[in-house]
């Protein structure tokens, strides 16, 4: 079984509220194979100003509790993304958990958002793909804005991924976008999505929602409103394996 929760950003809350928030969310899921949250949750992405406040090193509290929570709940966890320092860099994290709690994967964000956005002023872009071993499969690991961009996930398919995994902030505005992308991405790849979304209206922005597990033929299995929300769904690897050799897609591929 695989989870994405769909979290709700409200102004009101300090980034302490948050996370126990989140971790009393977390706490029904204790078992399921894969969870994966939202990005910058914790902060809330639009709160520009917050985020050399709240910045943590990779070995800060942030990611040291959600290493606790990942061993508790015996899962591997997608934590979402966080806002990073590295010495006088500041970066868009996401941080991937094994079942032990252990650090398996970052992934800096590669593509900063900048259309009515400060994250491209504030933050430094990532440059390494992340693509890692679970026991759930091999992932890959991108965040938001990275869904416009085809080729972080052709690379990633290149590099065996069967499930790729999105945190997001994606506003409400291009919702249609988002509903798009995430199927495209899939459906093109011939590999599971499951992207985890916020929602609520912070900073002047309602968040989109919908947050949803894509299968390899582009089939929507589960899907979240506009509201706060747990989508989860069954998911069986072999069916990429079945999928790439019943239409081989990926080897037809002539530009490369």
């Amino acid at each position: 079984m695989v989870a994405s929760v769909q979290f709700e950003i409200r102004d009101r809350e300090t980034k302490d509220e948050r996370i126990e928030r989140m971790i009393g969310l977390l706490k029904k899921l204790k078992g399921y194979d894969l969870i994966v949250l939202p990005e910058i949750w914790a902060t809330g992405y639009f709160s520009f100003d917050r985020y050399r406040e709240e910045a943590e090193p990779i070995s800060g509290p942030f990611v040291q509790r959600m290493a606790q929570v990942a061993r508790q709940l015996n899962s591997v966890l997608f934590a979402g993304s966080f806002v990073e320092q590295a010495g006088e860099q500041y970066y868009n994290t996401g941080v991937l958990f094994d079942a032990n709690g252990d650090l398996l994967a970052t992934y800096r964000k590669i593509h900063l958002f900048r259309y009515g956005s400060q994250e491209g002023e504030l933050l430094t872009r990532g440059e390494e793909i992340t693509v890692t071993e679970t026991k759930v499969g091999r992932v890959g690991l991108s965040t938001c804005y990275d869904l416009r961009f085809p080729e972080l996930f052709r690379k990633q398919v290149d590099l065996g991924v069967e499930i790729f995994l999105v945190t997001s902030a994606w506003p409400h505005q291009r919702l249609a976008h988002w509903q798009l992308f995430n199927a495209v991405r899939a459906v093109e790849n011939q590999c599971f999505l499951i992207s985890a979304n916020c929602v609520g209206h912070t900073r002047h922005v309602l968040l989109g929602g919908y947050s949803q597990v894509v299968d390899p033929w582009g089939v929507v299995r589960a899907q979240a409103g506009e509201s706060e929300a747990i989508v989860t769904a069954e998911i069986d690897l072999d069916e990429v394996k079945r999928i790439r050799e019943h239409f081989p897609q990926l080897k037809h591929r002539v530009l490369q």
